[in-house]
């Protein structure tokens, strides 16, 4: 929601630049609509698309980045869970209650997320408690010989892959443009639209343009801010892999 704010904001900020000057121009003082005066602003402008288009690249990169590498930790995280299912599994029938508990908060991910359209990787103390459960179950555990032994350890180095990865999750779901970096990208785009009115005919099609131009503008930088958070809105990281860990959690 925050998100959707902000780009209505950045299309209110380029339409608005752009319409008022191209209503405020005709008012100026005969000598600031010289020629001259006209090619130093446009040249004023030119700089700023230059640096604009270098920093939305870096933009793009920075989320594209995030967002592979969050779906790529969320494939990990479903691997951990399966793999944990298989070594409590091994470990037999005693270790049935630690997996009530790992299906249990596998479902809870998934279903969270169905409803919500959030990822439940992130902290909450449910989730949480769940995990703490399956340690404590863990431990409790007696082995008779030496394979279950080794399932036993095998399951404990697997649940801490599990928690690593939930919190190496929680902490990737921020998000990582910095936010003065985006209102200056603002700025610079509010002065290069505000440079189209100058001199611009006052006429339909140039305010159909820059309205246009500013929602599609505002909507390629809300998509960019989306993607740089892949737990939320509409470009969002693919719950496929832990439907897929519940499923097998269920065999």
């Amino acid at each position: 929601m925050g998100e959707v704010l902000v780009g209505v904001a950045i299309f209110a900020c380029l339409a608005g630049a752009a319409l008022a000057s191209l209503m405020v121009y005709p008012r100026f003082p005969e000598h600031h609509r010289q020629d001259d005066t006209s090619a130093v602003v446009r040249l004023a402008a030119n700089l700023f698309v230059v640096m604009s288009s270098l920093v939305l690249g870096l933009m793009i990169n920075s989320a594209k980045n995030t967002f592979e590498s969050i779906d790529r930790n969320v494939h990990t995280f479903s691997t951990d869970l399966i793999l944990l299912d298989r070594a409590l599994r091994l470990y037999g029938p005693e270790a049935n209650g630690a997996r009530e508990l790992l299906g249990a908060y596998a479902q809870r991910v998934v279903d969270t997320t169905a409803n919500d359209g959030n990822t439940t990787v992130v902290p909450n103390k449910l989730s949480e408690l769940l995990l703490n459960q399956i340690g404590d179950r863990l431990e409790a555990l007696a082995p008779a010989d030496a394979k279950r032994l080794a399932a036993q350890q095998n399951a404990t180095q697997q649940l801490q892959k599990v928690i690593e990865m939930r919190w190496v999750l929680a902490e990737q779901s921020e998000g990582v443009l910095p936010v003065p970096l985006i209102c200056l990208l603002v700025a610079w785009l509010t002065l290069i639209f505000a440079s189209f009115g100058f001199r611009a005919p006052r006429n339909a099609t140039i305010v159909g343009t820059f309205i246009v131009s500013s929602a599609l503008a505002a909507a390629a930088l809300y998509l960019i801010m989306d993607m740089d958070t892949p737990f939320f809105g509409p470009i969002q990281v693919s719950p496929a892999p832990l439907q897929r860990a519940l499923a097998e959690l269920k065999q």
